[in-house]
């Protein structure tokens, strides 16, 4: 009769064991797969980076081979800075290139711009004309730099 105990009790115990083995084995494979998946964010977070200071490289680039305008140039790097939420770190480095943001960036572009009346576009015109006179030299040396940029 104790025999029997025994028996069933020790059955009991190796099925317990065996399925606290199993439980192990699949948390240390969740394990596994967590680390893989964040590996691969981090891959596809550093790819989406250099890509993006690849484009700030290339819109420099463009700029001092008057491929691109500078008010343009300005404007798309200003912004992929802040997608990149580096602005707050390279304001200093490129200090041109943002004060003729600040100077442009609420302009209105394309069918908004059509929309305005002529002297509003004018007047806008002159502005980022006066600001791109006064800092030109000043952008296209940082741009030089930028040309560069390696975050």
């Amino acid at each position: 009769m104790y025999t029997i105990f025994i028996i069933l009790g020790l059955l009991i115990i190796t099925a317990l064991s065996a399925y606290a083995i199993y439980l192990l084995l699949k948390v240390k494979q969740q394990k596994q797969q967590a680390i893989q998946a964040k590996k691969e964010q981090e891959k596809t977070v550093k790819e989406r980076l250099d890509k993006l200071l690849d484009n700030i490289r290339y819109i420099a680039q463009a700029m001092l081979e008057d491929r691109c305008e500078v008010s343009e140039g300005v404007i798309r790097i200003a912004k992929l800075f802040d997608i990149l939420g580096l602005t707050d770190q390279v304001i200093a480095d490129y200090p041109s290139l943002f004060e003729h943001y600040k100077v442009i960036k609420e302009h209105p572009i394309k069918e908004q711009r059509k929309s305005l009346h002529k002297q509003q576009r004018m007047q806008l015109d002159y502005l980022r004309m006066r600001s791109e006179s006064k800092l030109t030299v000043a952008i296209l040396d940082e741009a030089k730099r930028l040309s560069q940029y390696q975050g």
